[in-house]
């Protein structure tokens, strides 16, 4: 299927790794120009090497620290000075982890500047470019955990809940302008950062953090969060819906909050 992507400009911000490196693989595969944001230039660099590879006539890597304003503001407007117009924002920025217990003030507000902020911000700054192109998409990756509790991820959870009300309340303030808005709710992913920061607590357990059926297998006896499919997710699952609701292709898709959950979706 042919996305309408050719020629497109595309902004993923945490595009260095994980999902967002998968998406902006998929979005230059189908032949968008992709600019890629976060704070770690080495890890920006050779995210851009892999888009490159994958197809995308040109793409630019941005540095920003996406829990600061001013950071964000300077990024997009380095943006506009090389591109005069944009297609497609995909926002993927995520805050950490914690149970309520465990989290100071400070540990709050950094989950909703990073959770909640960084899209308010992102959205604002590239609102111009976008309402200057033909057609315009933005996605925001919430979580199946705004659904789903977990007590582990009480402030990601509230952040990322506030992303799908901002996202909601864009796709119908934008709507009347033609620029659709909506926002993907990943399940379990198992990313390379997975992987490696959990590797040593599966493998106590007797699991494999690289095996999706091993992780699945873990999450539900951790946390009681199965999936129907029996597995975990793999980046490249979310990168494909994601690009499309980014693309032309998608005409009449907005305001949609779609869970790729293997099918842990909830009564």
């Amino acid at each position: 299927m042919d996305l309408g992507l050719a020629g497109a400009r595309a902004v993923v911000t945490g595009g260095s790794k994980g999902m967002g490196l998968a998406i902006a693989e998929c979005l230059g595969a189908e032949g968008a120009s992709v600019a890629l944001l976060a704070r770690d230039r080495a890890a920006l660099e050779a995210a851009a090497t892999r888009v490159r590879a994958a197809g995308a006539p040109e793409t630019l890597a941005i540095s920003a620290d996406m829990s600061d304003a001013d950071s964000i503001a300077a990024a997009f407007a380095q943006l506009a000075g090389r591109w005069d117009e944009l297609n497609v924002l995909v926002h993927t920025i995520g805050p950490p982890a914690g149970t309520f217990a465990e989290l100071t003030d400070v540990d709050w507000q950094t989950a909703f500047d990073l959770g909640t902020m960084s899209a308010v911000r992102s959205v604002r700054a590239a609102l111009p470019s976008l309402r200057a192109a033909p057609w315009a998409r933005i996605v925001t990756l919430s979580a199946h955990s705004i659904q789903r509790q977990s007590p582990r991820l009480v402030a990601y959870t509230a952040a990322k809940a506030a992303l799908s009300s901002l996202t909601k309340n864009l796709a119908k303030s934008l709507g009347p302008e033609g620029i659709l808005v909506n926002s993907v709710c990943p399940g379990t992913i198992v990313t390379a950062s997975f992987t490696e920061n959990l590797h040593a607590t599966l493998a106590a357990e007797g699991f494999d953090s690289a095996d999706p059926h091993d992780v699945m297998r873990w999450v539900e006896r951790s946390f009681g969060h199965p999936c129907d499919l029996g597995r975990a997710g793999l980046p490249e699952e979310i990168a494909s819906i994601t690009c499309y609701l980014a693309s032309r292709r998608n005409g009449y898709v907005t305001g949609a909050t779609v869970n790729v959950d293997g099918g842990s979706d909830f009564i």
